[in-house]
């Protein structure tokens, strides 16, 4: 019997989603769980996997078509099984196949009086997630491309072509002058060109929800500085005896210890829900992670009952999957605290933002070498800072600071974390 494909919701605050594109096309075979397309959705690209195997009976959207969630997106049936009743699309009408296009046909751009009215419902030129992605990343303004895809939708190619059509820099014209004329002794140099860059829809989102955290969040701020030299041994040790796809991180202990942590202060763990403070009985700790078109947070869950060995390597795989583009469903759902981690990159102390619903985020810098005072004696000793900002609606200061108390004995007495 025939299944529907909806387009999924992926977090509480999810409306819609965009098609990319498809991976399994009409005609071809599906298995269960296996990938059937790909939807950026407000956090990233993911991948949606088919919920039964059979063969793609149709596509009911295109790719580049924005979704709003629960709207069905395609149809599996069984190997030969003719489907009569079809969902309705968005519009209401049975979805057409589209026409066969040629190459030469696709490539033929739009009129320009048609192409300059091809915009979005904000204003926008529409355009496909890649080639909005491409035309941020060379400098191009989008409204100044003429759209080849359906409804005049700019598309990888038309990205491809303005960048052939590019002009070569011209060599400059050899003058005599009339009279020797003294050379500045500096040359100015050129203005440059002010670049106007449109918002993509990740930086649009974690704009408006940062917005919303600050103005909605009251805030509040602690700071502990950490001994981590005994992490810093035990990791060494560690990784001493692993192969290099294996060795842990800072981070890791860092999670770990701030799920035990959180095991102890179940307000540090919770959300504000009307009337109600939720304390989660998981314990998932969102890990921010730097992507070029903004922060996207992925999240391991359960990390309390987890190794280090196995956060180490759940970490990595999701980072890696984020970063390419490939992240899954569960990779961002579900996160019940964060941790914001700047430390590669040599910043000493920061303040994060809230991510909302959750009641805290904590901000972790770099362990460095700096000079401690010991029993009255001066000497070296590695140390880290961390703030945590917190939702002063769920919890308060004393509590706050017992929940940092905490974390800080489990980094700074790590066999704990091994028990």
């Amino acid at each position: 019997m025939a299944e529907i494909i909806a387009m999924p919701k992926l977090g509480f605050d999810m409306a819609e989603g965009t098609l990319v594109r498809w991976v399994v096309g009409e005609g071809e075979q599906i298995e269960k769980g296996q990938v059937l397309a790909e939807i950026e959705t407000d956090k990233a690209t993911v991948e949606v996997e088919s919920s039964a195997a059979g063969v793609v009976y149709r596509h009911l959207v295109k790719a580049g078509d924005i979704v709003p969630v629960g709207t069905p997106i395609a149809v599996v049936a069984a190997p030969g099984e003719e489907v009569k009743d079809l969902p309705d699309v968005a519009s209401g009408e049975e979805p057409q196949a589209a026409p066969v296009q040629t190459e030469e046909e696709a490539e033929q751009p739009l009129p320009a009086s048609q192409a300059a009215a091809v915009l979005e419902d904000d204003g926008r030129t529409k355009a496909s997630p890649l080639a909005r992605r491409m035309a941020q990343e060379y400098g191009i303004n989008l409204k100044q491309i003429q759209g080849s895809g359906p409804g005049g939708r700019v598309v990888k190619r038309d990205i491809e072509k303005a960048l052939q059509a590019a002009p070569a820099a011209s060599p400059l014209p050899i003058e005599t002058p009339a009279a020797p004329v003294s050379a500045p002794a500096v040359a100015p140099a050129p203005a440059a060109e002010d670049q106007r860059v449109a918002v993509d829809k990740l930086r649009s989102i974690i704009g408006r929800r940062m917005v919303e955290s600050k103005t909605q969040i009251p805030h509040f701020y602690l700071t502990s500085e950490v001994n981590m030299e005994a992490v810093m041994e035990l990791r060494k040790q560690f990784n001493s005896q692993l192969p290099d796809e294996q060795k842990l991180s800072v981070n890791d202990f860092i999670i770990k210890a701030a799920a035990l942590a959180l095991r102890q202060y179940p307000n540090l763990n919770a959300s504000l829900q009307g009337n109600e403070i939720i304390r989660h009985g998981r314990r998932n700790i969102g890990v921010a992670v730097a992507l070029e078109s903004g922060l996207m947070t992925i999240v391991c869950k359960d990390a309390d009952y987890k190794s280090l060995g196995v956060i180490s390597q759940e970490v990595k795989e999701m980072v890696a999957r984020a970063r390419a583009g490939k992240v899954r469903p569960e990779d961002i759902e579900g996160s019940t605290f964060s941790i914001s981690n700047l430390g590669m990159f040599e910043v000493e102390h920061f303040v994060a933002i809230i991510n909302p619903p959750e009641a805290a985020i904590l901000a972790v810098g770099s362990v460095k070498e700096t000079p401690v005072v010991e029993n009255g004696v001066v000497q070296a000793g590695l140390r880290m800072k961390m703030t945590l900002s917190a939702d002063h609606r769920i919890t308060d200061g004393a509590e706050a600071a017992r929940f940092m108390q905490a974390l800080k004995n489990y980094l700074e007495k790590p066999a704990l974390i091994l028990l």
